[in-house]
């Protein structure tokens, strides 16, 4: 089997004049040090863009890195030494190590894979988020529609996801969007204990509870949606920000944690806990909580909060890991032409 020869990566782009001098360079070496030369456009990504914009031309040779300026004697000697290390490892893996060079240098059907993802999982995500808020509004629509089996389909692939219970969730084409406990203290609007005749729902031990959550709703107040006021908002608030982080071109700086604790993980936790808390029937309890229901404001409010903070904080570093697996692949595909 005809032995690999060392490769040289060069890190390149259009109308670079010191570029050109680097490859006249490696030119004038091959026939004292054979080598083949993989050419990356560093405009081809925004991150190989900003990495190297300053600094072209780079190579890359074994374990070596020059940048400019580069001088024949500098390639030399890094063609050399990188030559060198070679033959050692050559001798001391032997023909596993040149087998494992030799796949370091195949494109798979899984490096085509995982480099498309790499440049669409933004839009995978969006679209997601998008599929996963939406369909909850579907429910609604079939039941009013007349098509109850495909709704109710919707409601049960939900229903591990979320608790949906209807003092907790939007409601369409009836007289509100929402109908709370008596227990939230809203003025001028019907409760759900009012539209059910259910008793007993303040107490989450009750069985009432379950049957409120089974509630899809009818003609008159219409018909629940499938997923609570809250997660609707966090998951259109993980949308949003997707959107939004798209639109600029993946290129706002993450959110700074301490932030992301006050503005999406404090308000969410607060409503959240002090409602789950104050509703535990533990006389210790009481006297230091008093009883509370969340509104349907303060639920979308903090969900929202929890979405786009949170999409904030982490798509920015997601972005950061997929920038360097699309430069790993970006660099793969050249080596292997």
């Amino acid at each position: 089997m005809e032995r690999l020869l060392l490769t040289v990566t060069l890190y390149t782009r259009k109308d670079c004049g010191l570029c050109g001098e680097a490859k006249a360079h490696l030119a004038a070496l091959e026939k004292e040090l054979p080598h083949r030369l993989a050419e990356v456009d560093i405009d081809s990504d925004p991150a190989l863009l900003k990495k190297y914009l300053v600094s072209i031309p780079v190579l890359e040779i074994g374990p070596y890195t020059l940048s400019a300026p580069i001088t024949k004697e500098q390639l030399r000697m890094t063609l050399s030494a990188a030559s060198d290390r070679r033959g050692q490892l050559d001798k001391i893996g032997g023909s596993a190590y040149e087998a494992r060079v030799r796949r370091g240098q195949q494109v798979t059907t899984a490096d085509r894979v995982s480099n498309w993802i790499s440049k669409h999982y933004l839009l995978l995500l969006n679209l997601f988020m998008a599929i996963y808020v939406g369909l909850p509004f579907l429910a609604p629509t079939l039941m009013k529609a007349g098509a109850e089996w495909p709704a109710r389909a919707i409601y049960t692939m939900y229903s591990p996801l979320c608790h949906q219970f209807g003092f907790r969730s939007f409601f369409l084409y009836g007289e509100q969007p929402y109908y709370p406990l008596k227990e939230a203290g809203l003025k001028g609007i019907q409760t759900f204990d009012q539209i059910t005749g259910l008793e007993n729902l303040s107490d989450p031990s009750n069985i009432s509870r379950l049957q409120a959550r089974q509630f899809v709703g009818n003609e008159a107040v219409g018909y629940k949606v499938a997923l609570c006021e809250r997660d609707i908002a966090i998951y259109f608030g993980l949308l949003l920000f997707g959107l939004i982080f798209a639109l600029t071109g993946r290129r706002l700086p993450p959110l700074h944690w301490a932030l992301w604790l006050f503005l999406a993980i404090g308000p969410i936790g607060l409503d959240g806990f002090s409602q789950l808390f104050s509703q535990f029937n533990f006389p210790w309890l009481a006297n230091l909580l008093a009883y509370r229901e969340s509104t349907p404001f303060l639920r979308v409010l903090t969900g929202a909060l929890f979405g786009l903070g949170t999409a904030w904080f982490a798509y920015p570093y997601i972005e950061e890991s997929m920038a360097e697996t699309r430069q790993f692949f970006i660099k793969k595909f050249a080596v292997a032409k």
